[in-house]
């Protein structure tokens, strides 16, 4: 079994992938991903996070016990920008539009946070087990995750698709599965791309064409790889992250557009008492301005919401 070191590792490649000319070589699977030749690029250097101050009303909805240790303990997923990633790498802070929520909304609540690096699809299961007291990853609310996992809304993301420039196969934006008929696909391990694609795997077979393949990776940088080797045709990821992969130019990768918004939200174990204290503070950094110079700073003003929820239903 690869250890969380490896698993860092091919995480940090994919932020560098999209900025360099590929020179990786892989398996059919995640391991052998690597990139050399580049430099990761920069984040932003605008800190809006430096600026926030703990807000008494919303520091009073914590648990006495929280409020008494300082700290909270968050799983983070570390994947690729503008979501969270290395860029200058793995001995590194990371950066990205959920780390700068977090580290806003820890301050807000006047608490510090313990971050634990964590690979993608072990950070909801570990919720329930007390390991987190949180998790960020761009997690999307669905109505099956609902059913265990309690969610504080911070953000309108969701599902897309992206090819290898000039691919052939597919030009128009993905509208309905059926188009990827006959196509391999490459995505996420445990997420709600996984999830769609394999809940509707028979609607092939009902238009009567070829059915696709799905070929699931546990690093983002393997995916990329993948799709730059040919050994699949498209990317089903989430919208932010395939648009900003697809504006950097070495990544030779073109955006298909939006095929089902979601929700994103911190997640916690279900009937977790810092749900109300999250949601505040959320709501405090959108009425300070905070929360758009965040947004503003990676790039993702459209996904902006109004007001955080708690356990909003899954759009439909």
């Amino acid at each position: 079994m690869r250890t969380i070191r490896t698993r860092l590792r091919a995480t940090a490649a994919f932020a560098l992938l999209p900025l360099l000319a590929l020179t990786a070589c892989g398996s059919g699977d995640t391991d052998g991903t690597a990139a050399v030749g580049a430099q990761a690029s920069p984040a932003p250097t605008d800190d809006p996070v430096a600026s926030v101050r703990k807000v008494d009303s919303a520091a009073a909805l914590l648990p006495a016990d929280v409020r008494k240790a300082g700290t909270l303990r968050v799983g983070s997923s570390i994947g690729f920008p503008p979501g969270a990633y290395y860029p200058g790498g793995t001995d590194k802070a990371p950066a990205g539009q959920d780390i700068d929520l977090a580290d806003a909304v820890a301050r807000v609540l006047g608490v510090k946070l313990e971050r634990q690096d964590a690979s993608f699809e072990t950070i909801l299961p570990a919720l329930g087990s007390g390991k987190y007291d949180f998790g960020t990853g761009n997690f999307g609310v669905t109505s099956e995750r609902l059913k265990t996992i309690d969610f504080v809304t911070y953000i309108n993301d969701g599902q897309g698709f992206a090819v290898k420039k000039g691919n052939t196969a597919l030009k128009a934006k993905i509208t309905d599965l059926t188009q990827l008929c006959g196509l391999t696909i490459g995505t996420g391990a445990g997420t709600t791309f996984e999830a769609t694609l394999s809940a509707q795997k028979g609607v092939c077979a009902k238009a009567g064409k070829k059915p696709y393949d799905v070929k699931v990776y546990s690093e983002n940088a393997a995916t990329l790889t993948a799709l730059q080797q040919g050994r699949i045709d498209v990317i089903m990821s989430t919208i932010n992250g395939l648009r900003y992969q697809a504006a950097q130019p070495a990544s030779q990768t073109a955006f298909l557009g939006e095929f089902h918004r979601l929700d994103v939200g911190f997640a916690f174990k279900k009937g977790s008492p810092l749900t109300k204290a999250f949601q505040a503070a959320v709501d405090e950094l959108i009425k300070d301005g905070t929360y758009a110079r965040i947004l503003k700073k990676w790039g993702t003003d459209p996904s902006a919401i109004d007001a955080s929820r708690i356990n909003p239903p899954e759009h439909t």
